[in-house]
């Protein structure tokens, strides 16, 4: 099934999330006097499994058509981050729910969340508002995220003995993930892409190893050398615990799945090429042969040295951080794989024609054909909302003159 039958499935935008027959069918109520809604428990949920991304171009969100390189007349828009404190409505709604746990781990508030900016600037593509190290829970490690400290799991996997607190991933402890997906593309429709996402195998494993947030990464490094069993079998679980949370993802709704490697960057180029990069080819080929249509995006915070290994994973999507030449990595990259970014956050504090002038060029740089416009990296606590609204208004305003054909590749010309 592709996504031009699923239309009656998603057809009812005049309504709002809180009051949409889906959010009934699922099961939340609504309290007439304090308007919280309330999540049923897991065992009560009947799954209903979107369909994958098709492969008509016409059908899919216009980011889904730009991951695969497809011709677009624009190039699509959204920010990572694009949820989160520099919004006063998210502040408020923080004020009243203060655990981020709760913020993330609730169907009613993770739905309310992730549509903030698609109400506020209508960006091409809305992500689920959650956390990588949410699933961590779902296959036997448990963890806090503490105000000050941020994420803080208590017993650190360091030996073989900690590796036997691990077990399959149970996805029913995730149902407000599936749960929040289908709701997120109930009311997105095909008008912009539901984005889900997880973490790296590295990059979760770090603070696995570690037990928090470090600047060092001098335990999970060490261990590369002293016990690199344990940490092979550590990465080797997590392949298969992310594999089944994207497939998971897709089959709830999103459109499309990003993967953060945020501290593969932390690694040298042969520590990455060890340690990283075969965990994410081989998740690559799991989901690739249960969702074959879905797009992936790999990005690396600090991948400037990374950029030709990181196409080797087999994703279709390069996420490129704001230290990286959009020209130069166009050219390190090729012509047969898609790229994502990459302006630099702090230009959202800048004037709004200074933004205007970033945000071509960078456009202009990635061509016409395989480019999702994003930031380098995640929106910045303080960032003036009119900045973000610019941005997105820019996006929308781009053209590339004449729309890009096959045989007219490389000959668009953007117009403002």
């Amino acid at each position: 099934m592709n996504f031009s039958s699923s239309t009656s499935v998603c057809s009812c935008y005049s309504v709002g999330w809180k009051s949409s027959s889906l959010f009934v069918q699922q099961g939340f109520l609504s309290n007439a006097q304090n308007g919280v809604f309330l999540s049923r428990k897991p065992k009560e949920i009947t799954y209903y499994k979107y369909p994958r991304v098709s492969s008509s171009a016409s059908s899919d969100p216009l980011l889904v058509r730009a991951a695969r390189r497809e011709p677009v007349n624009r190039p699509p828009a959204w920010m990572m981050r694009q949820a989160g404190r520099y919004m006063a409505v998210y502040r408020k709604l923080a004020e009243k729910y203060p655990s981020f746990r709760e913020r993330s781990e609730t169907t009613d508030l993770i739905v309310e969340i992730s549509l903030q900016p698609w109400e506020a600037f209508n960006p091409d593509g809305v992500i689920i508002f959650s956390d990588i190290l949410t699933p961590l829970a779902a296959f036997g490690i448990p963890f806090d995220i503490e105000e000050v400290r941020g994420p803080v799991i208590h017993a650190p996997i360091r030996s073989e003995e900690g590796l036997k607190a691990l077990h399959p991933i149970d996805l029913e402890k995730l149902h407000f993930v599936g749960e929040s997906l289908r709701i997120l593309r109930h009311e997105v429709g095909e008008r912009a892409a539901v984005l889900g996402f997880v973490g790296a195998p590295w990059t979760i494993a770090t603070y696995i190893v570690e037990g928090c947030t470090t600047r060092t990464y001098t335990t999970i490094k060490s261990i590369c050398h002293t016990a690199p069993h344990v940490l092979r079998a550590l990465l080797s679980h997590l392949v298969q615990a992310i594999s089944e949370y994207i497939v998971f993802q897709v089959e709830s709704g999103a459109h499309c799945i990003q993967i953060f490697d945020s501290w593969g960057g932390q690694l040298p180029p042969d520590m990455w090429e060890r340690w990283s990069k075969p965990y994410i080819v081989e998740i690559v080929s799991i989901v690739r042969k249960k969702c074959p249509k879905t797009p992936l995006v790999l990005y690396i915070n600090g991948n400037g040295g990374l950029l030709e290994r990181m196409k080797e994973t087999g994703v279709d999507v390069i996420g490129l951080d704001w230290t990286v030449d959009m020209e130069d990595a166009k050219k390190q990259l090729g012509n047969d794989i898609s790229v994502q970014g990459n302006v630099d956050p702090a230009y959202l504090f800048s004037p709004l024609p200074a933004l205007t002038d970033e945000i071509e060029r960078v456009v202009k740089c990635a061509g016409p054909r395989g480019h999702i416009l994003n930031l380098g990296h995640g929106v910045l606590v303080g960032t003036p909302e009119e900045a973000v609204a610019h941005f997105f208004d820019i996006a929308r305003n781009l053209k590339f003159d004449p729309p890009v054909e096959d045989h007219a590749l490389g000959e668009a010309k953007l117009v403002v």
